[in-house]
Formats: C-alpha cells, structure tokens, sequence
C-alpha cells in the first residue's frame, strides 16, 4: 500500500475545520454538473468515509509498528481491537494506487464490499446502494474512469490527511454534515429527505433536552444529523440512539454519519416506521425517554388504508387522512415516548396546527390528555425543501396521571416568526433566536407578543384550533400619522422643488441653452 507523494512528507500542522471543508466541498466539482446533486453526495460522502478509516487505520498501524517491531501477530490482534477493520488491500490508497486502472469503478466497488463484509456488525449494508460503476450515474467507461480518477487525487491531497495527528474527530463529523447541508442546498426539494438545517436541529435538540442515562429516538432520523445533535445534549457518553430511515441511501449515510462520530452502537434501522417498523419488543414498539424528528410535510400515501388494523394499536385516536401523513407520525412519536415520562419533539407544517376532519379529532384527544405541553413557530423559508413557515410541537408524557408534570394543564405558545436573518438563498436562525426561545420555554415565561400560556378552557373556546395569532396577539400599532403635519412637509417640499427648477432654469439660459 503505496501512499501518493504528498503524503510521505512529515505532517504535524493541524488541519482547521475550514480547511477540510473547502478541500472535501472542491472535490465535488468532478461530479457537479454531471450528476444530480441528489446521487452525488453518496460518491463523495462514500470516499470520504473511506478515506478517513484508511488515514485512521494506517495511523494505528504505525503506531503499533513502532510498539511490536515486526512482530504481525501482536500487530494483528492490537488491531483487532480497534472499532473497524480495513482488509489488506482495500484501503483508498490501495485504490489511489490503481487510479488508472481501466475498471477502477470495479474495483473500488470491490474495496467497499470488502470493508463492509469485514465489519458486518457496524457497516451491514452500508454500501449496497452506491455503485461506483454504474454508466446511468457516472457515464461511460472512458468519461467514469477520469472523473473517478480525479476523486481519487482531490482525495489525496495533504488537506484531507485525515490522520488523528492532524484533524480531530470532531472535524471529520462536522465536514459530513457541513457536506450533507451543502448538498441539501444544491439538491433543493429532494434535501428533505435527508437534512435538517443545523439551527433547527440545534433548537429541537435543546428543547428534548435529553439527559445522562436516556434512550433517544428518531423515527425519520434521514442522515442522522439530529440524533446526533441530541446526543451532544447529554453532555457525556451516557446514552443509547436509535432511528429508523425508508430511504436506503439515506439510510447509509446515517450509519456512516455515526461512526465518524464515534457513535458506533446507535441502531439505525432501514424500515418503514410507518408501516413495519423494526425498533419493536416482542410484539410491541420499544418506547424511548426521547423521541424527535423532522418527518417529511404531509406525505401523501402513507399508509392510512392498513392503518385501522395496525399491529401496534398506534392509531386509536384516529387514522390521519391517506394523503398527510403529519399525525400519523406524530401518532406515533407520542405511543413510543415512554409513558409518564417521555419526551417528543417534532417539527409539523402549520396546518398540523389547525386542520379539521381526522386531524382535528386527533389533536383534540392529544390536547385532552394533556400531553400537548408547547407550540413554537418558527420562521418561514428555514428549509430547502419549502418556504413555508413550520412550528415545533412539544409533547411531555410526564403530564400523564402519575408524572412528576401531572399538574401542569396549560400549553405554552411561542411565536418565534420574526426572529431571523435574511440569508442568500434561506432564512437563518441565529444563536439569540435559539436563546430566546428556549429562556422562554424553560421558565414557561409570558412576553407581550412573543409567548403566552394558554389554559384548557381557553383552547377548549378555539375549538382544540392550535393556531399561533388565536393565543399571541403579535400585530405592530403603527405610529400615528397627523394629517395636518404631512400636508405642510410635502407643500414645503413641493416649494422647494419649485425654488430647485427656477435656479436650474437660470443655469440653462447662462450656458445659452433654450429652456
């Protein structure tokens, strides 16, 4: 395993978090334009991954070197306690190696299949669904080979030696998810499948407020972005993730999102949450202290004509309309959350706040057992994915009979609409915003036009409707304007426009110009 000549040179400077971003995101010019940014994320987050594992192995290897001399079995058994194993030929510089090599797609194919079968307890799967060869995707053989050759050196450059001398592990999990955001913004509509905006998931994170000890789920967990945010809440490593995704890709990028961020033993499920999900007991859905997510907005066939007869009893307070799927996931965050102590937070288009029908009736038993404990609105165009303006529901099982919150009965609206800045392409929300929003949440406090708590009787009056202008009065009294004081600004305007054109006048006819 030969390594490219940039890399033989004694490196001990460290890597910035700017730098390995700018150097991964230049990469993706071999693809740009030819692939749709939706596909070519997995070939870029795929190399990456491999990439890092190769620094991170031939680093371990080196050191062990220096340890055992050339005794290989003491190497080997060291090595194989490491959190992965890289087969013998199999790493990107083996591959960089043969960058010229006329089935490079192949054999790079190859390589993956070998890491993953090599490492079946975390990586089962992960690979299946990227092919390196595929002539719909990377075009043919003559064009493929070049662009994947040109990966291959981009990768190879000294700004993305990964090793742990030279770039934390921290900066490797935050240059994927700086990826997977910059993809989203190139993907557009097709993000939402797989990324949350950082702010957001920040945001959502906090208010779950999870602790030392909790199991935390996300039942459309995407890339994985948000369980891992949630994760650095707990403040140490005392905690068990879970997630179910559909999509298989997406899927895969959520399993690698967690070993780079050394989140090894979280169980990523690919599933469909709403129909068969697999984080399940028995024959009953395992139920969690935390439950968040960023479902996708009103998905439309969903399920509803096998939900009446669901195995797991999930929908006893009503079967949301076959063509929103909003309260079903909801439905279903609320029945995994464990009882009289659970957590859910999730992210809901604003009709979830006041649709009639099905919906109507599911909010309404939701509000009665007083699990509903807050309504946040959020800015409009947050997302890739919409321009509309989304709210973060807030339910706490801790307000069953026999919680700790039994005798909390009010909910607390917030209407955080206004508290963002203006972006390129997107509205962002900035730490203050996320300050003020969670001082707020967490002292349960009321602020004139911002938050109110509203009690059972008042939400009973609104008819269960959970709309934000009902409970928070947020319109701005315009300064008074006195007629008679704006008639003589514009008559002394309109003379002194008048003295302007007379002096104008005189200036034309001294220059010999006929006005």
């Amino acid at each position: 395993m030969t390594k490219p000549q940039s890399k033989r040179k004694m490196m001990t400077d460290r890597l910035t978090q700017q730098q390995v971003n700018q150097t991964a995101w230049a990469a993706c010019d071999t693809f740009r334009g030819v692939v749709d940014a939706g596909q070519y994320k997995d070939y870029i987050l795929v190399m990456l991954f491999l990439k890092y594992i190769s620094d991170l192995w031939d680093d371990h290897l080196k050191t062990y070197r220096q340890q055992f001399g050339n005794d290989e079995i003491r190497i080997r058994r060291r090595l194989e306690r490491e959190r992965f194993v890289l087969p013998e030929g199999a790493s990107f510089y083996d591959l960089y190696e043969q960058r010229t090599a006329a089935n490079i797609g192949e054999l790079i194919n190859i390589a993956l299949e070998r890491v993953e079968d090599a490492n079946r307890a975390k990586l089962d799967g992960v690979f299946r669904n990227i092919d390196f060869n595929s002539e719909a995707n990377l075009g043919r053989a003559k064009d493929r080979n070049r662009r994947l050759k040109n990966l291959l050196e981009d990768f190879a450059k000294p700004a993305l030696d990964l090793r742990p001398s030279r770039v934390t592990e921290d900066i490797i999990g935050e240059c994927y998810i700086y990826l997977i955001s910059r993809f989203a913004s190139d993907a557009g509509k097709k993000a939402g499948e797989f990324y949350t905006p950082v702010a957001v998931s920040r945001l959502l994170a906090r208010l779950a407020a999870p602790k030392a000890g909790d199991t935390i789920c996300d039942p459309a967990c995407g890339s994985g972005s948000l369980l891992i945010r949630a994760a650095e809440e707990v403040g140490s490593d005392n905690f068990a993730l879970y997630g179910q995704e559909v999509n298989g890709a997406t899927w895969a990028l959520a399993r690698m999102n967690m070993f780079l961020h050394s989140k090894d033993a979280a169980r990523v499920e690919w599933c469909d949450t709403l129909n068969s999900p697999s984080l399940v007991e028995g024959d009953h859905l395992m139920k969690f202290d935390v439950v968040v997510a960023n479902p996708p907005f009103s998905l439309d066939k969903w399920g509803a004509e096998n939900a009446t007869d669901d195995q797991y009893g999930r929908y006893w307070r009503g079967v949301p309309p076959k063509s929103k799927a909003d309260y079903a996931f909801i439905t279903h965050m609320v029945e995994t959350a464990k009882r009289q102590s659970g957590r859910v937070a999730v992210i809901v288009p604003h009709g979830v706040l006041f649709r009639g029908g099905a919906e109507g009736e599911i909010r309404k038993k939701l509000i009665k057992q007083n699990l509903l404990d807050a309504v946040i609105g959020l800015p409009a165009n947050l997302f890739t994915t919409t321009g509309i303006p989304v709210a973060i529901l807030i339910f706490d099982r801790s307000r069953e009979k026999g919680g700790v919150n039994e005798a909390r009965t009010d909910v607390l609206f917030i209407d955080a609409s206004k508290d963002f800045v203006t972006g390129k392409t997107q509205n962002v929300m900035q730490e203050e915003h996320i300050a003020k929003i969670l001082e707020t949440f967490r002292g349960r406090t009321e602020v004139d036009k911002y938050s109110h708590r509203a009690n059972p009787e008042e939400i009973a009056e609104n008819e269960f409707n959970l709309n934000i202008p009902r409970y928070i009065d947020a319109f701005e009294v315009e300064e008074e304007v006195d007629i008679t004081v704006l008639q003589s600004e514009i008559e002394n305007l309109e003379d002194e426009l008048a003295d302007v054109r007379k002096r104008m006048t005189g200036y034309l006819r001294e220059l010999g110009i006929d006005v």
